[in-house]
């Protein structure tokens, strides 16, 4: 597999140095130089998950991995299902959290673990990430107690939901956590410092585990052929699929599915009160505001570091952008569209509920519409408990977790007091 820094083009590297590397010269990010066009839809969408996932993954990967290993490396990493729900008449829910911790990002955290695992070579590998919620936990469980491979995760302190923080800062052992006195933003700017350190980067094996890394963005391509496989051929044909979004990685692993050749008709991108993207497709102008802190914290991105790649597959694949459909709720409307699924019979949580009713306002005659749950509701069990009115119980996978004490350490936003911690 041939990848280009969409930054720089003339960098060119294989799968395994992209896994390996992250970011490109420049904080460029990895893009697959050419992208096949799959015939065989139909059949691959016949075939159980982890067969189906095999084969994609095989395709755009190449021969660069060897089969045998490349199968285990997915039957390791998927071993939970994507359920698809009906919520209402032509409106389905893909359910990403059935995962161990519990979220979208399992896919893509398992397959990229496996990958480093794959590929790494030989000396310490330092995985720095930075959190706006759900990646911390995902890659914190899929990266814990492996030999010779270090975790840190920055979050923003205070602006994550209290269960999230458990999930991923009380492991210990090769994870370290660290709270940011700053927004998501200012922790994804820090890595970005990091990764831009030549030298710090080779004291420590630097590796980044969020969806600038191409592993996970593979990886999520799979879960669009899943939802689709659920989905009747007559559905396929008109199917609409609206994705909460953050920093975009997620709709830029369902734009690679299209690319491929997945039958999806449009896009919806969804978000919060951070409506960077939203306000540039309806104006034109990159104006990106002040991250503020919402419901669905996950969400809470200004500067999506993924939207470089979604323009590139636009210019590339000769869409236009005026296609993509967009929208965004505030608090109020987010609380307003968790009620009306509730009521419908469907329990969701914020990000979904964006998704959900920003995909309604906009489903036209005739069209399926087909939403991403990318978090369990209990991960944000203090905010649907208040707005639904009731009480939720705690899956295991919480539970243990809630019980333990937070391990994190608190630092100011400072790139020369991050640098000097890495090295210790």
């Amino acid at each position: 597999m041939n990848l280009y820094n969409i930054k720089h083009p003339e960098q060119q590297v294989n799968f395994a140095q992209a896994v390996r590397q992250g970011l490109g010269k420049d904080q460029g990010l990895f893009f697959p130089a050419t992208l096949p066009q799959l015939s065989n839809i139909d059949e691959l969408l016949a075939l159980p998950l982890v067969e189906r996932s095999q084969k994609i993954l095989a395709t755009l990967i190449g021969d660069e991995i060897p089969a045998d290993k490349l199968n285990a490396m997915v039957k390791n990493a998927f071993t939970f299902p994507a359920p698809v729900a009906k919520v209402a008449d032509n409106i389905y829910a893909l359910e990403l959290f059935h995962g161990p911790t519990l979220a979208f990002k399992d896919f893509g955290g398992r397959f990229m673990a496996q990958a480093l695992a794959t590929v790494r070579g030989d000396g310490k590998i330092t995985i720095l990430t930075a959190t706006s919620g759900d990646t911390g936990a995902a890659v914190a469980h899929a990266f814990y107690g492996l030999e010779n491979i270090e975790v840190v995760i920055l979050y923003p302190k205070g602006k994550i939901s209290p269960l999230q923080e458990k999930l991923f800062c009380t492991l210990g052992g090769n994870i370290r956590t660290v709270a940011i006195n700053a927004d998501f933003d200012a922790c994804q700017t820090l890595v970005k410092q990091a990764f831009d350190d030549e030298e710090l980067r080779q004291a420590i094996g630097l590796n980044s585990a969020n969806s600038i890394n191409i592993s996970r963005l593979l990886a999520q391509v799979c879960y669009y052929f899943e939802a689709a496989a659920q989905l009747t051929a007559e559905q396929r044909q008109n199917l609409v699929v609206s994705v909460p979004s953050g920093n975009f990685g997620n709709l830029t692993a369902g734009l690679i599915a299209k690319t491929l050749g997945l039958p999806i008709k449009r896009f919806i991108a969804s978000t919060n009160a951070n409506d960077t993207v939203p306000r540039y497709l309806q104006t034109g102008e990159w104006q990106p505001n002040a991250t503020v802190a919402t419901l669905s914290n996950a969400m809470d991105v200004s500067r999506p570091n993924n939207w470089s790649r979604v323009e590139e597959l636009f210019k590339r694949n000769g869409w236009q952008l005026s296609e993509l459909g967009s929208g965004a709720l505030n608090d109020a409307e987010t609380e307003t569209a968790l009620k009306a699924q509730y009521a419908q019979g469907y329990l969701c949580e914020p990000h979904g509920a964006i998704a959900y009713q920003v995909l309604k306002d906009q489903l036209q005659e005739g069209e399926t519409g087909l939403f991403l749950c990318t978090a369990h509701p209990a991960k944000f069990k203090e905010s649907v408990e208040r707005i639904l009115g009731i009480e939720l119980p705690l899956p295991d996978a919480l539970d243990k977790h809630n019980k333990l004490p937070l391990l994190s350490d608190e630092m100011d936003n400072d790139f020369a007091i991050l640098r000097a911690y890495l090295l210790k």
